[in-house]
């Protein structure tokens, strides 16, 4: 669907400068291969995600930026990282810089097909841990591996 008119009002307000954005990621199939997109614009692969729009829920959100971006109905079953500050910094090809706020949660796929929505998404894939392709941004390769009875990971410095 694109930017939000929100967004929009704030890109026409500030240009290209660094916007903060809180973001939703997230979707996993059952046998825990994690599901990345290509947008097909050179950027790096990114998992399924976008901003959280006002008066959404992050839940609400990934719900709706999932199905935006690849046509799959998901139910979210599991916060599994938030992740922020200067590392969560990206900037688009048209020069836009945001700093993203990102919740990923593990979701569970209720139906739908690849056949996304938006004009966003070029190409989805399942990947293994293992076999990641290199993120656009540095999500630890650790959220997405098997996590019976893990805690959810908070970053920050204080380990």
């Amino acid at each position: 669907m694109g930017m939000s008119n929100y967004y929009k009002d704030l890109r026409e307000k500030l240009g290209g400068d660094l916007i903060f954005i809180p973001s939703v990621a997230g979707v996993r199939n059952e046998t825990g291969e994690i599901l990345f997109q290509n947008k097909g614009n050179g950027e790096k692969w990114s998992l399924p995600a976008g901003a959280i729009e006002l008066g959404e829920a992050p839940a609400e959100a990934v719900v709706r930026e999932v199905w935006e971006e690849t046509g799959l109905h998901v139910v979210p079953d599991e916060l599994l990282g938030v992740f922020g500050g200067k590392n969560f910094r990206y900037e688009y090809p048209n020069g836009h810089k945001v700093e993203y706020v990102v919740f990923v949660f593990d979701c569970i796929v209720k139906g739908g097909e690849h056949n996304p929505i938006d004009s966003e998404t070029a190409e989805l894939r399942y990947f293994s841990v293992d076999d990641m392709p290199q993120l656009a941004l540095p999500y630890p390769k650790s959220i997405f591996a098997e996590r019976e009875n893990q805690k959810t990971v908070f970053q920050w410095d204080g380990k």
